[in-house]
């Protein structure tokens, strides 16, 4: 392997760093609305961030992958299948007609890594099928299309499936998710999948886009949570969740940025790695004992327009945390630039 060809590789590795600490933000924030607040509220969450992600994403990302002019039931199968693949999730797509396809998620499930499948309820997993799948035939402008789910993993069942299905009149709110539990999907045939055009999807447009998948939950999870709790509380939860998950993870994305243990000074160069590892633009100064950081964008937030300060506590707590990861005693302050954007000055030690 050639010099360039492994420098490659270990830019890839931060990405999917990267991926993995922001991935375990959002399977943790679930976690905590759950435990710190209740269930009910943990699926009303759950229903906006995927309403909206839905709203953002479907109709532009039917575009991109190049699928818009498919039938809408096997249109949104398919930008299931393809989306969810390129973010590193175990999925399944079967086709059986123009107007029913299905859409399996097999275990292990992404959403819910790990052990934290033990603490999601059923109610929370349904929102995200309302939140999204079951508005994909209002977004398409077929009011005939709705989402039947055969199976939910939370529930103890092998996998989270279900078909879109074009009836042959329009549905009310109500009929758009339904559930037929005596039902089961076919079999997955990989060689009859959709896959993406290789020239267009390159290796490092798909490294780049598994990093940005998993980003994106928290780009869309923090507005929600500051517009459905409130600034004070919803700040307190992105805090909450972003310390303990940046002391569990520290280690492993460490490793993955060639950083180490130590004082302020080994988490002043662990931010700055994990910075740019997020595209993200950041100017270090130090002292004797103590290190500041510039902080000068912060890409993920870039254009939510219902943006709001208390938003920038997921950086508050995830630094926090992974600051006690690093060492004992370093301190991180944050002082944010005017509404709470950047610049975001990072004082260490």
């Amino acid at each position: 392997m050639s010099a360039e060809d492994r420098a490659q590789e270990a830019l890839w590795l931060r990405w999917r760093s990267v991926a993995e600490l922001y991935h375990a933000f959002f399977t943790g924030l679930i976690l905590t609305v759950v435990t710190r607040r209740s269930s009910a509220d943990a699926a009303e969450f759950n229903f906006r961030l995927f309403r909206r992600q839905q709203q953002e994403r479907f109709l532009p990302g039917l575009k991109k992958l190049g699928i818009d002019h498919l039938p809408p039931a096997v249109a949104a199968a398919q930008y299931h299948y393809l989306s969810n693949w390129i973010g590193g999730v175990h999925v399944e797509y079967m086709y059986e007609s123009d107007r029913k396809a299905w859409i399996r998620y097999p275990p292990p499930r992404w959403a819910w890594k790990g052990a934290a499948i033990c603490g999601v309820p059923g109610e929370v997993s349904k929102a995200m099928l309302r939140g999204w799948h079951a508005n994909n035939g209002a977004a398409l402008g077929d009011l005939r299309l709705g989402f039947v789910c055969t199976k939910q993993t939370v529930d103890g069942q092998d996998g989270l499936e279900g078909y879109y299905y074009q009836y042959d009149r329009p549905l009310e709110l109500d009929q758009r998710l339904v559930f037929a539990r005596d039902q089961e999907a076919p079999l997955f045939d990989a060689a009859t999948a959709p896959a993406l055009p290789v020239a267009q999807w390159p290796k490092p447009r798909l490294e780049k886009a598994y990093r940005n998948y998993a980003m994106e939950y928290v780009r869309t999870a923090a507005p929600v949570m500051v517009q459905l709790f409130g600034p004070e509380e919803g700040g307190h939860l992105l805090h909450l969740t972003g310390k303990l998950i940046g002391m569990q993870y520290f280690d492993e994305v460490a490793e993955a940025l060639s950083q180490r243990h130590g004082g302020a000074r080994e988490f002043g160069a662990f931010l700055r790695a994990l910075f740019e590892a997020q595209d993200d633009i950041a100017e270090t100064s130090s002292s004797e004992g103590s290190v500041e950081i510039r902080q000068l964008s912060w890409k993920l937030m870039d254009d939510v327009v219902d943006y709001h300060p208390a938003c920038a506590r997921v950086l508050e707590g995830l630094l926090a945390g992974l600051a006690a990861g690093c060492g004992r005693h370093v301190p991180v302050r944050l002082s944010a630039g005017t509404a709470g954007r950047p610049p975001f000055v990072w004082s260490i030690g």
